[in-house]
């Protein structure tokens, strides 16, 4: 199931077209391992390669999945219907495919390729993304602003520690990513148990080695499902880093914080009512998207247990969440690396936020400036906070002028030093050394 807004790359991986080429893939090369063993005749061995190469290269035409899907109708078996539509086309030396296999050694195989492929080009994306989030971290290294704790203004940063810390977050995910791209790269041609029984491993060898893939070390009917839901849990883990940042972005956005906008272009709409509106819908839509990904995490973990040597319930949902997942994840990493190149970030309105609460975001300066001049923790904490609390309810009182008022507070500290816990390269001074262990 391929969402419409699909980038073409990505659809035509999950096309029917493209689904039966990889199948006759795997089972054309699972045939010339035969050949090279001796068991395929010359003749029919040229016989095959003649008609069935075109298809390998050039892929498969909508009439042929229509033929694929006809002959299903009475077969009522997908896997039968295609090798009978090759035979179709390649005459009486089709009888040479699908020796010794199982419809799962053609299947698991294929989808192990296309699987790859799929996590190939996701990794594309985020790498253009990760490119993205290190130039803007760069970009606003030093562009100070509040930092907020339970929604709430705690500390000052910069706007490029937010990208950094994005950034290393997408480094991590890069990584689950490559693991499970190695982990489903493992194809199988074992039979209907496993055992070989009717085709020796070299089948199996060869086959994956041309797909670029390697041998499953054991199976049963199939390739073990605790590698698909690795795979999706990697995804799952990338959506919700995904909805993370989109996040983000949609608080910067607020009216009340207007930090930080998403791309908003002439003759764009944002309300059917409102003409003033500038609505993020590009990261709403993010975290839309992210939840649906995770969904998909749940029928991975649960289709790992089947029956015996295998069953078929992880079948449907299989054909739906792959297609699916690897496709919303193409394009929510397109989408979110579009916001971030394009993103409309305003200092002047963080510097003024900032400043919000007129100077108590300094007071663990004050705190820890009074503990070294003798006082106990709790004793400085007392006079700092009794000082925060009058800020908060007199709407003029500067945290700085409460202070000097205090005479508590002017025992250990003079006009001089106090005014230099209010300077933001305090909080600021290691800005460098963040990033060299970032980006190093």
């Amino acid at each position: 199931m391929i969402p419409r807004y699909t980038r073409p790359v990505m659809a035509k991986l999950w096309s029917e077209e493209e689904k039966l080429r990889v199948w006759l893939l795997v089972e054309f090369y699972a045939m010339e391992a035969w050949y090279k063993l001796g068991k395929v005749p010359e003749k029919d061995y040229q016989i095959l390669k003649e008609k069935l190469t075109p298809y390998m290269e050039k892929g498969f035409t909508e009439e042929n999945v229509k033929r694929v899907e006809e002959i299903e109708k009475e077969t009522r078996h997908d896997v039968i219907a295609f090798l009978t539509h090759l035979a179709e086309i390649a005459g009486p030396s089709a009888r040479y495919l699908h020796l010794g296999m199982t419809s799962s050694d053609m299947l698991d195989t294929a989808m192990a390729y296309r699987m790859k492929r799929a996590m190939e080009i996701i990794l594309e994306d985020l790498d253009n993304l990760l490119e993205s989030l290190k130039q803007k971290a760069f970009q606003y290294k030093d562009t100070p602003m509040i930092g907020r704790t339970h929604g709430i203004h705690a500390e000052p940063i910069t706007f490029g520690l937010k990208m950094a810390l994005f950034y290393e977050e997408m480094k991590r995910n890069k990584e689950r990513l490559l693991r499970a791209k190695e982990n489903i790269s493992y194809g199988k041609i074992s039979g209907a148990v496993g055992t070989f029984a009717h085709l020796p491993p070299e089948i199996e060898a060869y086959t994956c080695e041309k797909l670029g893939l390697k041998p499953e070390p054991i199976s049963n009917q199939i390739v073990q499902r605790d590698r698909y839901a690795e795979y999706m849990c990697a995804l799952g883990i990338l959506a919700s880093s995904i909805e993370k940042m989109a996040t983000e972005i949609r608080h910067l956005q607020r009216t009340e914080v207007l930090e930080a906008e998403e791309p908003f272009h002439a003759g764009q709409k944002g309300s059917s009512a409102m003409p003033h509106k500038r609505n993020p819908i590009l990261t709403e839509n993010l975290c839309g998207l992210a939840r649906t990904i995770r969904a998909y995490v749940i029928p991975a973990l649960e289709n790992v247990v089947l029956w015996h040597e295998r069953d078929i319930s992880h079948s449907s949902s299989e054909r739906m969440i792959i297609p699916s997942a690897t496709a919303l994840s193409d394009f929510a990493l397109v989408r979110l690396n579009y916001v971030i190149k394009n993103l409309q970030v305003y200092p002047e309105r963080m510097l003024k936020n900032l400043h919000l609460l007129r100077g108590l975001i300094f007071s663990q300066q004050v705190l820890l400036s009074l503990v070294e001049k003798g006082l106990t923790r709790e004793e400085a904490y007392m006079i700092v906070q009794e000082n925060a609390m009058k800020v908060w309810k007199e709407e003029n009182l500067h945290f700085k002028e409460a202070l000097l008022r205090d005479e508590r507070v002017r025992n250990y500290l003079s006009p001089e030093e106090l005014e230099s816990l209010f300077d933001l390269k305090n909080y600021l001074s290691r800005v460098d050394t963040i990033f060299a262990r970032v980006f190093a």
